[in-house]
Order: C-alpha cells, then sequence, then structure tokens
C-alpha cells in the first residue's frame, strides 16, 4: 500500500450492521478522499455517498491506505465522525452593535463566546448567518448541492445602515449573495433585529418591501426586539423597545401582511410574540403564522402552545394527584397561567404553582426563559411551595445535558430546593403530561422545542464539542 501525506476526517464511531462495518472500517480510520476528490465538509460527504457506487480512500490506523469500491446503491455507509461538520466552524467576521456575546460577563465557560456564522449550520441547525463571510464558491456550492432553506439575518437591505449595523465595512455587498440565491430558486428565510431609531420605522419599511421582492423563494421574514443585557458598558448605545415602538412595529407588519396576503396568499412577515407582549395585544390567530414558519425566532410560539394544550386535553384521561410547580421567564409566564386554567379545572386535584423568574444574572429586561441561570432560579424559589416536582423548560439547559448557563447542575438544584427537577421537552402536549404524569420519561419527540420562552432576536448561541447548539 502506498503512503500519502495527507489529511483526513477521523472516524468516530462505524454502525453495527452497516456497509462500513461489512467494510472493516474502524474508529480510528481515516477518510481521504472519494471518488478522488476531497472531503471538505458533511455536504461533500453525504453529495458523494448519496450514489449508487463510489470509491473511497481511507487511511487505516497502522497507516495503510485502503481503496475501496462500494456498491452502496445510495444506502448511507453508517460512519459517524470526530467532527461532525467535517470542517472547523467558521467564526462571525461581524462587530454587530447587538451582538448578545458581546454582552455576557466575563468568567463563564469558553463555548458560551464562540462567534459562530457559519452558512453550513443554518442547514443543519437553523441558525442564521449574515452572509458576510461567504465566498462565490460558497454560493455555488449552496446552490449545487439543492441546500435549502439558508436563514439570513438581514436587519435591514439599506447597504451603508447594514454596514454600520454590523460593523463591517462588507456588510452591505453581501446582500448581493440574496440576488444569486434568488436567481437559483434557493428558499430563504430572514430575521430582523429591530434596534430603537436605527432600523425601525420607515427603515423597516423599506426592508420589508426590499425582501418582498424576493418571494416566492423569500418564504418568510420575522422582526424580533434587541435583546439589552446589563452588561452593555462601552457597546454602542441601544434603547429598550417600548409599548409604543412595539405598537409601530405591529401596525406596520400588520399593513404589509395584508397587502402581501392579498398578492400571495402568504403573510410572509411576522412580528414576534415579544412584540405582542409588549404592546399589550393579543397573539396573532393561527392561520397568521403560515405554517409557524419563524416559530424558532419566537414568532408564533405562544399561539402554537394554546394549540397545543387544547389539543393534548381531547386525549388525556387520567392524573397523578399530587402538588408541582412550574418555573419559566416573565415573558411566557402570563400566558401559561392563562393556557393552563382549562386544565387546572378539568384536573383539580392537581395543584400547580407557577413562577416567574427574573433575570437577575442578565438584568431585568431579559425576560426570556432560555436565558435563565440556576443561581437566579434557586434564590428565587427558595423557601417556596414547590411540591413533589418541579417542571422546566429544555432551553434553560445546554443541549443534551443537564446543566444552566452558569454551570449549575440539575442535581445541584434538586439539593438546594429539595424537589425533584422534571425537565420539559418540544410541545404544548409534553407540558400538559408533564403537569399530570411528571413521574414518566418525557418523550423524545420534537426533541429542541420547549414551551416558550425561547431566547428572541439574540445572536449568538454555544456550541458543545460535537458542534451542537443550545
Amino acid at each position: 500500500m502506498k503512503k500519502r501525506k495527507q489529511t483526513g476526517h477521523l472516524i468516530l464511531k462505524v454502525e453495527t450492521g452497516s456497509i462500513g462495518e461489512e467494510l472493516e472500517l474502524e474508529p480510528g480510520d481515516l477518510l481521504l478522499e472519494i471518488n478522488g476528490n476531497p472531503v471538505e465538509d458533511i455536504f461533500d460527504y453525504e453529495y458523494y455517498v448519496d450514489s449508487p457506487s463510489l470509491t473511497m480512500l481511507v487511511r487505516k490506523a497502522n497507516g495503510e491506505e485502503w481503496e475501496l469500491e462500494i456498491e452502496n446503491d445510495y444506502e448511507d455507509l453508517g460512519l459517524t465522525f470526530e467532527n461532525g461538520l467535517m470542517s472547523d466552524y467558521r467564526s462571525c467576521c461581524n462587530k454587530c452593535i447587538f451582538c448578545f456575546i458581546d454582552q455576557m460577563p466575563p468568567g463563564m465557560r469558553d463555548t458560551l463566546y464562540f462567534k459562530d456564522d457559519d452558512s453550513r449550520l443554518s442547514f443543519l441547525q437553523g441558525n442564521y448567518v449574515t452572509l458576510t463571510n461567504m465566498k462565490e464558491k460558497d454560493i455555488d456550492r449552496i446552490i449545487r448541492f439543492k441546500l435549502a432553506p439558508i436563514n439570513i439575518s438581514v436587519h435591514t437591505t439599506n447597504p451603508e445602515l447594514r454596514c454600520k449595523m454590523l460593523g463591517n465595512r462588507f456588510a452591505g455587498r453581501s446582500l448581493k449573495l440574496m440576488d444569486r440565491l434568488f436567481q437559483a430558486g434557493t428558499p430563504m428565510n430572514a430575521q430582523i433585529v429591530l434596534c430603537k431609531g436605527i432600523n425601525d420605522r420607515e427603515e423597516l419599511d423599506r426592508t420589508i418591501g426590499d425582501l418582498k421582492s424576493y418571494l416566492p423563494y423569500m418564504e418568510s421574514v420575522s422582526v424580533v426586539p434587541v435583546g439589552l443585557s446589563r452588561f452593555r458598558e462601552g457597546l454602542y448605545p441601544l434603547e429598550p423597545v417600548t409599548k409604543e415602538d412595539a405598537l409601530d412595529v405591529i401596525r406596520r407588519v400588520e399593513r404589509w401582511q395584508r397587502e402581501i396576503f392579498a398578492e400571495t396568499g402568504s403573510h410572509f412577515v411576522h412580528a414576534s410574540d415579544e412584540f405582542y407582549h409588549l404592546a399589550g395585544l393579543p397573539m396573532p390567530e393561527e392561520d397568521r403564522y403560515d405554517g409557524y414558519i419563524q416559530l424558532e425566532n419566537g414568532v408564533g410560539m405562544l399561539r402554537l402552545l394554546e394549540t397545543e394544550i387544547r389539543e393534548a386535553l381531547k386525549e388525556e384521561e387520567e392524573e397523578s394527584p399530587g402538588e408541582i410547580s412550574i418555573a419559566t421567564g416573565r415573558l411566557a409566564f402570563p400566558y401559561i397561567q392563562e393556557y393552563l386554567k382549562p386544565v387546572l379545572e378539568r384536573y383539580p386535584s392537581r395543584r400547580v404553582h407557577i413562577y416567574p423568574i427574573q433575570n437577575d444574572f442578565f438584568g431585568e429586561m431579559i425576560t426570556v426563559s432560555g436565558l435563565i441561570t440556576g443561581g437566579d432560579l434557586i434564590r428565587q424559589l427558595e423557601g417556596r411551595a414547590l411540591g413533589d416536582w418541579l417542571l422546566l423548560p429544555v432551553n434553560m439547559f445546554r443541549a443534551g445535558e443537564q446543566v444552566f448557563l452558569d454551570d449549575v447542575t440539575v442535581r445541584q438544584a434538586e439539593k438546594a430546593l429539595q424537589v425533584r427537577i422534571r425537565i420539559v421537552q418540544s410541545s404544548g402536549r409534553d407540558l400538559v403530561s408533564a403537569i399530570l404524569h411528571p413521574e414518566r420519561e418525557p418523550r423524545a419527540e420534537e426533541e429542541g422545542r420547549s414551551f416558550p420562552g425561547a431566547a428572541y432576536g439574540y445572536e449568538g448561541y454555544e456550541l458543545d464539542s460535537e458542534g451542537g447548539k443550545i
């Protein structure tokens, strides 16, 4: 066997019964090439493997190189690699005036400070990207591999203003990449983080109008308020969104919705739940959300929660009597309290305490449950009536782990509060099930979405050792 000095992708796991196992591939082997081509990342790998046959060059742990002729008939090879992306993550090259990572205190775990702006994670995890570190070849690969949808942090279509907001002199120029995606018919979604006095009012109308021109491939646009922590010393002076500001945003968004719906049958642009909360207005009806395309941006989470709770009540028949408690952010608190009334009326033997947690760690303007720390939770619930179980939404924790943002563990919180904690996954149905049967194991379905309180409009998220997002 010939020897080459060549880097590759380390195989971490080979699935039992897979083609990879039949080929005697093992953890520790290196994938070097497929069909004579280097493998840049997971998209290259999936593209080449999705074929009736292929040739793979592998370096074994002992240094031998095997050239394997594989008749896979489009079947997956059953290989898991050390790096899930099969490439280094691209960090952000912007200095956004609203970046939430810049508003975090020192001393937290290192992964919380990583600023990612990697378009590949848009397709893998639904992340929003600014396009500023993308080149024409990146667009070529998206078109070639037919990757979709791509989620774009637009914020404004005014080139000069976008340069200011993103702190990048090329940020306006990168908007032209959307033209190529449109011409190729690539589905897109857009996000606007609204900063008072900067990209609101007439600038917001300009942005929505410009994005409308990308219909039908621009499938949706969300408008979310900027999140401001108490750690803003030395940062760009931003003002919190007021009730009057929220009313103005909703008025503009709903005017565009009426116009675009009349033309296309799609409402297209959506104000996040937080704007309706700030404005003191009821959440829009379900049909206004166009299938909840922008759910992860906090658009429609509360309306969907109510719908799912009502649906769950049609299925649940039994209950475990007793006393439990629920903790959530201040934003979702009044809605959860209201939406659960039918549940508690139907099951009077189930006593439920619902507690809003004020965010002392990041500041009182942060009202979402996804940024609540274990320390705040413990301090505010000590001495309160908690019952046998405390229900917490999954977005309070690092993905796949039972650790809060401040590294407090579930076990530590249970010990401090003298209560068993149940992490609630996914939907309103999961919430109802956890209320009535907290002792049951949570369902794995729809993992990753919790009852409302996720971080609305906060750029930045944590990558774990395998590249997962929390």
